[in-house]
């Protein structure tokens, strides 16, 4: 898509709309002419570059259908932890796979690891879930 936009003085008004339909377009408008809106500007607040970044690489790790059910064993935990030797026969996947898949998490924020001995015990990040969902819901 090319655009090219013109500035006359110090104004410069472009419709994003007309743009979406014509796909080239150039738009001038002197200082003090309002050009014709065909939607309403966005209000409200919106996430910052780094609180984008954070929120993809979560969105990102619970993209994967295996690690979405690991976060979803995780949940329904009746202590709210499960070992990983748990985690392997309940996905149907070897513990190195299952291992990888919470080291994802993990990364993302999504879970914690404690190490016991020779297992290592996975819980969800509450607050993180929370963000999770606040961040998807529209506000009221």
């Amino acid at each position: 898509m090319t655009v090219d936009v013109t500035v006359e003085e110090t104004s410069t008004i472009v419709n994003v709309c007309e743009m979406l339909v014509s796909m080239t377009a150039t738009i001038t408008a002197p200082r003090g002419d309002a050009a014709p809106m065909c939607c309403p500007p966005a209000h409200g607040v919106s996430l910052t570059a780094a609180e984008a970044e954070d929120l993809a690489t979560a969105l990102k790790a619970v993209a994967d259908a295996t690690r979405l059910r690991l976060v979803s064993l995780l949940s329904s935990a009746a202590d709210g932890e499960a070992c990983v030797c748990d985690l392997t026969a309940a996905v149907g996947l070897s513990q190195p796979t299952v291992s990888h898949h919470m080291k994802v998490l993990v990364d993302a924020g999504i879970a914690t690891r404690e190490k016991r001995g020779v297992w290592a015990y996975y819980r969800l990040v509450p607050d993180r879930l929370a963000a999770l969902g606040r961040a998807l819901t529209p506000p009221a």
